[in-house]
């Protein structure tokens, strides 16, 4: 099936082979490449279109939006605002929770974006269908978001929309992906300094930015004030008293409790003044990881002699060095580096603080998205734990971008920069694991893994 872009078209379904549309001529592919399927959604200032690209091999779906003003006064601001999502996603580069950018035209008088398309479910659909999130499915969605936060501000973006319907739940990995930078602005010294239009949806925008002043910051205040609509089920209007100038989100858990700890992160989050909010999303990820939220320690770790070289290349982000240096610190802490592979039974010998130091250089370095606790976490997050089970470990795998297309990767194909997955490393030390590797992947070696996760556990 192809539907027509034409908004005018009475009849804008067609046969899928056809090239322009039998009832009013208009050519049914954008750019003569992008083939609308049918109709995902409309608004006051356009549609969106499930697409697919004929000139990519396998005809890969994506997303046509189309900008078409329906009696709109301001059209002129919302076709800039149009035209800006397409300048955001471009500038800022790829990223996997980012939906990339294929094209931006204008073709027939309108304009159009073309996206990658997102399989999957927003957040408010995921509510609707779930029910109140509890404590460990906001932790899971602040350690999961925050990483793509770092990444747009340092490329000096706001995204001034974050909200349920602009996070979307990938089915392939379970990971969220933040959508619609259509309200984004660069956070310049001067646009700072300036003041704007005020955009963003009212419920989860921050003050400064209700005035047209807004920083990064403010994206962390929506962040906050999403959590406490997930954890409530409330409009965030109804979980702040004017009269008392005060959130009063604590009153609405009704048998969802939430830790001391984590409150403290969500009252930082929605903090009306900025010198009184976490000052960035860095700051939140630490805490989110200090030893009473249950995660990595955010002391400096002890790095002793056998650690130097692994915190140099660490700290350049030497990522497959490191990942290699990891298993040599392992393979000389269990006596086994004249072996050159480690049995199950080595890592119960190996000290309590050398594997607590080696996962929390992992984790500071690259401020949680590798180390050993944060493969722990996305495991338990999928429902893991010491029962072995395949399909389980399959979906890890999955999940952290150790497989792919229903094949466990090479070690020479994995990612080893900033745009992996969250938990992608450290992964040598598990490929070191089974006599001459001829044990590797066929029946997974989970019982090191496993192993390592019980330490890390008794630490915790």
């Amino acid at each position: 099936m192809s539907h027509c872009l034409n908004p005018q078209c009475d009849q804008p379904h067609n046969p899928s082979n056809a090239n322009f549309c039998q009832r009013c001529g208009q050519p049914l592919r954008l750019k003569q490449r992008y083939r609308s399927l049918n109709l995902l959604g409309q608004g006051g200032f356009g549609r969106t279109f499930l697409a697919e690209d004929e000139q990519q091999p396998g005809q890969p779906r994506c997303v046509i939006k189309q900008f078409h003003p329906l009696g709109q006064a301001n059209a002129s601001k919302a076709i800039a605002l149009f035209q800006q999502e397409a300048i955001r996603l471009q500038d800022l580069g790829h990223h996997d929770q980012i939906p990339s950018l294929y094209a931006h035209c204008e073709e027939g008088g309108k304009h159009y974006i073309v996206q990658q398309y997102i399989d999957g479910q927003n957040l408010t659909q995921e509510f609707q269908s779930q029910g109140v999130f509890n404590e460990a499915k906001i932790r899971s969605l602040l350690l999961d978001l925050l990483p793509v936060l770092e990444f747009i501000h340092s490329g000096g973006v706001i995204h001034r929309d974050l909200k349920p319907d602009n996070m979307i739940r990938r089915w392939r990995d379970d990971r969220l992906v933040l959508v619609d930078f259509g309200a984004a602005k660069f956070a310049t010294a001067t646009a700072l300094a300036q003041t704007g239009t005020m955009i963003g949806s009212a419920e989860y925008t921050a003050p400064e930015q209700l005035r047209g002043r807004a920083t990064p910051a403010s994206d962390l205040y929506s962040l906050g004030v999403t959590c406490l609509h997930l954890l409530t089920g409330l409009s965030p209007f109804d979980l702040f008293d004017v009269h008392e100038d005060c959130w009063m989100w604590r009153r609405y858990l009704f048998d969802n409790p939430v830790s001391d700890e984590l409150g403290r992160v969500l009252d930082g989050l929605v903090a009306g003044a900025i010198k009184e909010r976490w000052p960035n999303a860095t700051a939140v990820l630490t805490a989110l990881q200090s030893p009473s939220m249950g995660g990595a320690a955010t002391l400096p770790p002890v790095v002793t002699a056998e650690y130097h070289t692994l915190a140099q290349l660490l700290a350049q982000q030497q990522w497959e060095a490191a990942d290699q240096e990891t298993a040599e610190i392992l393979l000389k802490l269990t006596g086994r580096d004249r072996h050159r592979w480690l049995r199950w039974q080595d890592l119960q010998a190996v000290p309590l603080p050398a594997l607590e130091t080696l996962d929390q250089l992992w984790v500071e370095a690259s401020h949680g998205l590798f180390g050993f606790s944060v493969q722990q976490r996305v495991y338990e997050r999928l429902g893991g734990n010491r029962l072995y089970r395949t399909s389980l470990w399959q979906k890890f795998g999955d999940v952290v971008g150790w497989r792919d297309r229903d094949r466990w990767l090479l070690y020479g194909d994995l990612t080893f920069n900033h745009l992996a997955p969250q938990g992608h490393l450290p992964r040598y030390c598990f490929t070191i694991s089974g006599r001459h590797l001829q044990n590797w992947f066929y029946g997974w070696p989970q019982t090191l893994w496993f192993s390592v996760m019980a330490v890390l556990q008794r630490f915790n």
